[in-house]
């Protein structure tokens, strides 16, 4: 079994290239908690399956709505088979694989090895973040490929190849700035500074894209509501730059992947 979350599409794209080397279909988690709203996730695993969830790294830690789902995992049939997460980064991870390890042990559940791709950076909400240059983009999905290949081949037993970047002062960033962008920042009451400009054409692929609902389409044009996640769906893959968070990205580039 493959879980994925995806804001701009890193994610999937790495969910799909792991599928297609196990002969799985990916799943996306915001699906199955839209399924299931108010009780578990329930799945039976075989004895001689096993799970990866594909998510990207959020303000150093999971990304809110893998959490999300994590915490209402169950698994039928468990008896320590083996439990994997993939997290797609810009750079750094902290301790992303600590914090999805603890939350998969709260559910009786043992994460067996965690791997980071590095993939074009695509959080703008932010002064000193924003998307790649050009050349640093094409060279991340230039290698992710390889990156990808090295996590099956860790998987599959034929090359030992364990690849997480941690990066510096994890401990600060996941144990402290981390649980203040969960609580603050992407929690369940919290408020955008997202707005739309006159150049919206309507299309509503902002309202489709986004996992938590946020984004609702009145009059022919998106409005935002409690609950964002910062996943950066709606401002990344608008096709005429009509959305900002406030004034901060009206000089920001804009990125999703190319296959999104």
């Amino acid at each position: 079994m493959i879980f994925y979350f995806t804001g701009t599409g890193n994610s999937l794209w790495v969910a799909r290239q792991l599928g297609n080397a196990f002969g799985e279909e990916p799943v996306s988690v915001t699906d199955e908690l839209r399924k299931h709203p108010d009780g578990d996730c329930t799945y039976e695993i075989g004895k001689e399956g096993h799970l990866i969830l594909v998510f990207p790294v959020h303000s150093w830690g999971p990304a809110v709505m893998m959490l999300r789902f994590v915490e209402r995992l169950t698994l039928t049939g468990y008896s320590r088979q083996s439990i994997y997460a993939v997290c797609t980064c810009g750079d750094t991870c902290g301790e992303t694989d600590r914090i999805i390890g603890r939350a998969l042990a709260r559910r009786g559940l043992h994460l067996s090895a965690c791997w980071s791709v590095r993939m074009p950076n695509n959080y703008i909400l932010m002064k000193g973040f924003g998307v790649d240059s050009d050349e640093v983009r094409e060279m991340k999905l230039h290698t992710a490929p390889d990156e990808v290949r090295s996590v099956v081949d860790d998987i599959s037993g034929l090359k030992p190849c364990r690849k997480y970047i941690v990066g510096t002062y994890p401990a600060f960033k996941s144990r402290v700035i981390n649980p203040l962008f969960r609580r603050f920042v992407a929690g369940p009451g919290s408020r955008t500074e997202f707005h739309v400009n006159d150049d919206c054409i309507g299309c509503g692929l902002c309202a489709d894209s986004c996992p938590t609902g946020t984004v609702t389409m009145q009059d022919g044009r998106p409005v935002w509501g409690r609950g964002c996640v910062q996943c950066t769906a709606c401002i990344n893959r608008c096709p005429v730059r009509a959305i900002d968070w406030g004034k901060i990205t009206q000089e920001q580039g804009r990125y999703h992947h190319p296959s999104y």
